[in-house]
This record gives C-alpha cells, structure tokens and sequence, in this order.
C-alpha cells in the first residue's frame, strides 16, 4: 500500500508541472509563429498547446491506473512460487485393532456353531465348511486378542484367548478352562491404494477355520523391589499412613488431604464401592525392619500393601496396592498410587512351566458328546 502512495503522489506532482509548463505556453509570443530559432526548428503556439495536452492526458492515465497496477503487484507476490510442490499427505500406518476385533468375533462364532448351523460361518468365512460338532455343545463366555502380526501387508495372524464352556445334553456346563485359537485375517482398503478416504470402513475375511495352538509360555515375576516385611502393625507409622490412606481411598468415609503430600491430586473411588478396608501386610524397600522413628523431610519410601476390603454385601477381596511415601514434618505422606509395584534393577523374569487350571470339581464332568 505504501508503494500506491508513492507513485499516485509523484503522478499528481508530474500533472501540477505540466499544467504549469501549459500556462506558460499558452502566452502569445510577440515573435512571428513563422521564425525560426536559433536550432532551426520551427514552432507554433498551437503545437506546444497540443504537446501539453498528450503530457496531461498521460500523467492522468498514470494517476487512475496506479492503484489498479499496485494490486496486480501485490496479487503476483503473494501468488505461491511456480515449481513449489504441495506437502504430500502424511502415510497411514497400518492398524491391528480392525483385524483383531474380527477374529475375535469369528472365533466366537466358531465354537457356538456346528452341524447344520456352518452358515453362521459365512460372515467371516467364505470357503467350503463341514462341522460335525452339536451346534451350542462349545461357547466361549470370554475372549480376547492376545498376539496380532502382519505377516504380509494387509495380511494378519490373530491369536485369540477364549475362556471355553462345555455343555451336554442334559443341560450340564463345564468349564473347559481358556483354550487359544490363530486365525489368517486378510484386510481390504475401502479407499483404494490411497488409503485417505474418510469415515471408510475396512473389509475383512478369514482365509479359514481357527487353529486351535498351544498357551503362551508363561513367566515367572522377577524379584520385587520390596524386600522388608513390615507387618500389618499400626505401630508402624508408614504402615499407619497406608492404612489410613487406603480406607479412605476405598471407602470415603474421611478425607484423603490427612494422609497425602501438599500438591498430590488423588480422588477416591466413586462410588463407594467397600464398607470397609483392612491392611493385612505392609513390604517397603527401606534397608531396616525395625526402623519406627521417621527419617529425615523428602525421604522417600515404596510400600506394596495387601489390603482386604469388605463390599457393601458383606463379601470380601483382596486387593494389592503400590504406594510411594515421602517423609514431611515428622511424619509419612502419600505421594502416589503407583501404576505397577517396582521391580529389583536385575528383576527380569524367567520361563514357568504352564498349567492349565482344572475345572471345578463341582462342575459336571462332560459327556462324551461335549468333549
């Protein structure tokens, strides 16, 4: 805009010399219009008054054109520089959640089906299936994805836990324990190569039945950071403070500000879901079982504490809680509930051998026909 008032400026300034060199002109000269002048050219007061006019006419055609001129100026500069490429659309990476979710439903739909009911089947598996199993005589009253790979692109292996229930003829269920199923899971993309279109739902199929597998090896825990007993006396003052903390936390009945350090944000469980709360067994990583007295402000103590807590009906569980404490004006605060209880450095965790835990030996054994 400053370069527009510039140039209409100095235009109106060239259109105020002109009209002053026109009234100049416009005298009559006493000399004959016929003489010549010392140069040799001859000239006459009407071609002077003409030559006045085509420099006004121009100024002027300057002075209206000069912001239309400016704003084509500053149209071409803010135009985008030729040859600068457009940011290419961020790759999308290819997610497991799609594929695990339907191998999940397609093994359910497994186990519940059988001879004559393979059509149930057709959701997720189109090829050719012959079931000889009683239809209902499997269910699986719990599952869940627990290993899911991309074997090839758009191609995945789901293995799949499911918590299996046997049922006979006369109406008898048996716990068959959990049992693992992989299934091939092929993904298409409903936008094409591109993969960018909005709100488009991925299309899936089985590529065949389950495979029923082998459970996971199981592990054994590494050592736990916590390796002095305290008990449960109320003696203790970090044994008090955890158990003051906890039943407030468990049951609501007073505040936790009491039993926390200044700045720390917890909330206790809404709604209340215990009665009552009740430590049974207090460990911490302090180096000295029989330390009562609080050591010095911002010492800092892990505690993992066994708690049994009574429900609003009179049943009660047992709960495990990480706690971290930190020492303030001679006394413990809690400073957090940890998300996991800590760990030795070294505590890595070795290969278990897996069981398989036995049905209840209240639970029918399963007829022949169920097994």
């Amino acid at each position: 805009m400053t370069r527009h008032r510039r140039s209409r400026k100095a235009a109106k300034e060239q259109l105020v010399e002109a009209e002053a060199w026109d009234e100049g002109v416009d005298e009559p000269q006493e000399a004959p219009a016929d003489e010549p002048d010392e140069t040799g050219w001859q000239t006459s007061t009407a071609q002077m008054a003409s030559l006045s006019r085509l420099v006004r006419a121009g100024v002027w055609a300057l002075v209206v054109s000069g912001p239309l001129l400016g704003t084509l100026a500053f149209l071409t500069s803010s135009a985008p520089a030729q040859g600068v490429s457009k940011p290419a659309a961020a790759a999308t990476t290819a997610s497991s959640v799609g594929p695990a979710g339907f191998a999940e439903l397609f093994v359910s739909a497994y186990l519940q089906a059988g001879q004559g009911t393979e059509r149930d089947l057709a959701p997720y598996y189109s090829g050719s299936v012959a079931l000889a199993v009683k239809p209902g005589t499997r269910t699986a009253t719990q599952s869940t994805v627990i290993a899911s790979r991309e074997v090839q692109p758009d191609y995945w292996s789901v293995t799949v836990a499911a918590d299996v229930t046997a049922h006979d003829d006369k109406g008898k269920s048996t716990r068959l324990g959990v049992q693992y199923f992989r299934v091939g899971i092929q993904a298409t993309d409903p936008a094409g190569a591109s993969g960018t279109e909005q709100g488009a739902i991925a299309a899936y199929a089985a590529t065949s039945l389950p495979a029923q597998v082998a459970a996971p090896a199981a592990l054994k825990p590494g050592g736990l950071a916590y390796e002095t007993d305290r008990g449960s006396s109320s003696a203790d003052p970090s044994v008090e403070t955890a158990s003051g903390f906890l039943a407030a936390y468990l049951t609501g009945t007073t505040e936790l500000d009491r039993y926390t350090s200044p700045g720390t944000r917890l909330q206790p469980i809404s709604p209340t879901p215990y009665a009552e709360a009740k430590v049974t067994g207090v460990q911490d990583d302090s180096t000295s079982a029989s330390q009562q007295k609080v050591p010095a402000d911002r010492t800092v103590l892990h505690q993992l504490v066994q708690v049994d807590a009574t429900d609003l009906g009179g049943s009660t569980v047992s709960l495990s809680y990480a706690l971290t404490l930190k020492s303030r004006a001679g006394r413990w605060e809690v400073a957090s509930v940890d998300d996991a209880p800590a760990l030795r450095v070294s505590g890595t965790p070795s290969a278990a051998p897996h069981t398989t835990p036995a049905p209840d030996a209240a639970e029918a054994t399963p007829s022949p026909s169920a097994s």
